[in-house]
């Protein structure tokens, strides 16, 4: 906690650079939120701010029709991304952010807009198998292909800011998920980059969703969390760590992130 509060900014950001502001601002005020300390409530509102601002609207000359509208990015741009804008929506929601505050309808727009649905994304680009790129029009797996990481996060995302279950937008995704069913791969991706991306976000959207079990599109029932904690349990090395062992893209070289990823989503599969 220390280490946190020696890196608080004056615009209520916290982060050691202004590399990755909004992840870093998002982290840090959910490990100050879990504290349960209320002498940190300033701090957290100030960072809730910090990332509130950090979203293309009206207020920084972006129209609702703009591709761009209502999307959040790392914070030292204007280029934002459905990783950053579920980080955001998921550490305001930790700490406990009004559910009427404007943030959440305008990120329901950029959040519908990275979805391949046709039905209800306004733009030409979208297809129709309901899953997730990572931004309007763009996939780092080519085109604007839907992959696991990103659906998952469009779907956390979708269920945090409020959207209910028989939503035409969450019963795509859910279906684009059934439909991709595997802990075997990031499904989508390419060389199983963000494999433990994929792994952290199935954990979180899945234990949003609220189904113990799930059926895929093939008939077969899973129980999610005996799949998701034998794999990890497969893929832990000796020394207790986890690692990209495929590729080390987005920092999944990094042990201290990977483990800590597999960590969080070991700890929804004991819930």
């Amino acid at each position: 906690i220390n280490f946190i509060l020696s890196h608080i900014k004056e615009d209520g950001s916290i982060s050691e650079s202004i590399n990755n502001r909004n992840y870093n601002t998002a982290v840090a005020i959910t490990a100050l939120q879990a504290t349960a300390n209320p002498k940190y409530n300033q701090i957290i509102e100030n960072g809730q701010r910090f990332i509130k601002g950090l979203q293309l609207s009206e207020s920084n000359g972006y129209k609702p029709e703009h591709k761009f509208f209502g999307g959040i990015g790392y914070g030292g741009d204007e280029r934002p991304d459905l990783s950053n804008a579920y980080m955001a929506l998921e550490a305001l929601k930790a700490t406990s952010l009004d559910p009427q505050d404007p943030v959440w309808e305008k990120a329901l727009v950029f959040v519908s807009r990275s979805q391949n649905n046709s039905e209800t994304n306004d733009l030409d680009w979208a297809k129709n198998d309901g899953g997730f790129a990572y931004m309007p029009e763009f996939s780092p797996h080519g085109e604007a292909v839907s992959y696991g990481g990103m659906t998952h996060a469009g779907l956390i995302s979708l269920l945090f800011a409020g959207i209910d279950k028989n939503d035409a937008r969450v019963k795509t995704a859910f279906n684009w998920i059934m439909a991709n069913y595997t802990l075997d791969n990031n499904p989508g991706a390419k060389n199983n980059q963000g494999l433990f991306y994929y792994y952290h976000a199935f954990a979180k959207s899945m234990t949003a969703y609220g189904e113990a079990v799930v059926t895929d599109n093939n008939g077969i029932a899973h129980n999610w969390r005996n799949d998701l904690g034998g794999k990890l349990l497969i893929l832990q090395n000796d020394d207790g760590s986890w690692i990209n062992r495929d590729s080390p893209r987005w920092w999944e070289g990094n042990k201290n992130l990977v483990t800590a990823w597999s960590v969080i989503a070991l700890n929804h599969v004991i819930r």
